[in-house]
């Protein structure tokens, strides 16, 4: 885990390293996933439509253990994402001050955490998908053990990764995917059954990124 190896993994210490970031002003400035150049000429188009902005919640859990990730199965059924590993959060609607509010408002309606149990220490540069949107990914420490309520209509179930676990690039699985016949690598994690692709893992690939200063 080169970068990170002779400082402790607390909450302070993540807190004073996003100390500096703040919400961004227009949601809709974003870079591009690490590596896109790589990816089918097909899916870089979709990365260039008009988006629509969007928050999500990395939400820190603090445990006895140290401290993890938490992270939900999508509903099968949803348009967007179906089926797959994401952070809670979701499109800004009109009533959203910003895509904070966006990402706080849909973490309680999805896994149950209070706005109020959330310390927002940070954020990262917003991302397109290719679904669409502009996601802003905000940091914060859950604080104390809020009891978590799966709205199932969007959320098959919650888990967690310990946060050491994404940390280590050892943990990096390189996979090939084929996308209109052109086959392209993508990396994924991989822990205890749960498999996290994607945007999610690209947006966890820019979260340690910053945290690591690489």
């Amino acid at each position: 885990m080169t970068g990170w190896d002779s400082r402790p993994l607390t909450a302070d210490a993540l807190r004073a390293r996003f100390a500096g970031t703040q919400l961004p002003a227009d949601p809709l400035d974003v870079v591009m996933p690490p590596g896109h150049r790589r990816w089918p000429q097909g899916m870089r188009r979709k990365l260039n439509v008009p988006l629509k902005p969007a928050g999500v919640l990395v939400p820190l859990m603090q445990r006895d253990a140290g401290l993890s990730v938490l992270l939900t199965q999508r509903a099968s059924h949803l348009k967007h994402h179906a089926g797959q590993v994401s952070f809670p959060g979701g499109s800004m609607e009109p009533h959203d001050q910003d895509v904070l509010a966006a990402a706080l408002r849909e973490t309680h309606e999805e896994v149950g955490i209070p706005p109020d149990y959330v310390d927002v220490i940070g954020y990262l540069r917003s991302m397109p998908t290719i679904t669409g949107f502009a996601v802003t990914p905000v940091i914060g420490l859950v604080c104390g053990d809020p009891e978590l309520v799966v709205d199932r209509t969007e959320v098959d179930y919650a888990f967690e990764v310990p946060l050491e676990h994404l940390l280590d690039e050892r943990n990096d699985r390189y996979v090939e995917r084929e996308y209109e016949g052109q086959t392209f690598s993508l990396v994924e994690f991989h822990y205890a059954g749960e498999r996290i692709w994607g945007a999610t893992a690209y947006m966890l690939l820019g979260f340690r990124k910053y945290l690591l200063n690489k």
